[in-house]
């Protein structure tokens, strides 16, 4: 199956979801990702802003906030994104493809070695990926590689094998529920 025709089959499935299912398994989610060493060994979290049915990151992003870890969120500018600190997640508005941004423009984050949440469609259990198509991530983990990556998703985007391409770059760890 190609990408499109997966990225869609994905997508179908996600709007199917009801608000509990997303809502459960994003607490089981927070749950794992609270207990691994990528988050404990964390100071700075790049994180995401939620969009349609995405698993519900502001818990994750408030907690990580509470426990003194810094936290930045993406804004894309044209064909780039760059990481805004937040340190109010109510300091955003519908950017991007209508996804949610910090307000400012300022102040860039700049943790080189700070953990990076990976949204994606797609997962397999070696860490390939397949995104929403505009090769963000891709970019900005080719300019910043030192990054630990890890992503949250749902059991059913995790599939045996993903074919991918040669600028795609894997993440470090897959989570799901």
């Amino acid at each position: 199956m190609d990408k499109k025709e997966l990225r869609k089959q994905i997508r179908e499935q996600k709007r199917a979801m009801t608000p509990e299912q997303i809502e459960q398994a994003s607490a089981k989610l927070a749950e794992l990702f609270f207990a691994t060493d990528f988050y404990k060994h964390a100071t700075t979290l790049y994180g995401y802003l939620p969009y349609n049915q995405e698993v519900r990151t502001v818990p994750i992003l408030e907690r990580a906030l509470a426990d003194g870890k810094k936290v930045a969120v993406p804004k894309v500018y044209g064909d780039e994104m760059k990481f805004i600190y937040l340190t109010d997640l109510t300091q955003v508005a519908p950017g991007c493809m209508g996804i949610p941004e910090p307000v400012a423009d300022e102040p860039v984050a700049d943790d080189p070695t700070a953990l990076v949440l990976m949204p994606g469609l797609a997962f397999d259990r070696e860490g390939h990926r397949i995104g929403y198509g505009g090769g963000f991530y891709d970019k900005f983990l080719s300019a910043e590689p030192e990054h630990p990556t890890l992503a949250l998703c749902y059991a059913f985007q995790v599939l045996p094998h993903l074919e991918t391409e040669a600028f795609d770059i894997p993440v470090d760890r897959v989570l799901w529920a």
